[in-house]
């Protein structure tokens, strides 16, 4: 019984849990920050590349 009531007094694991869920919703923003920064940078150098290819237009 005793060890049953250390059980429930031990928070360590739900800590470790916590932190967990935080780093992956920061992971989860991080990749959608990449991808809409990415999605700019393709178009961005692609009208560099179109400018560079046809520099009378």
């Amino acid at each position: 019984m005793k060890t049953f009531r250390k059980m429930l007094k031990n928070n360590k694991g739900a800590t470790a849990i916590e932190y967990g869920l935080i780093a992956a919703l920061i992971a989860v923003a991080a990749i959608g920050a990449m991808k809409t920064v990415g999605t700019s940078l393709t178009n961005t150098f692609e009208n560099i590349s179109t400018k560079v290819a046809n520099p009378s237009n």
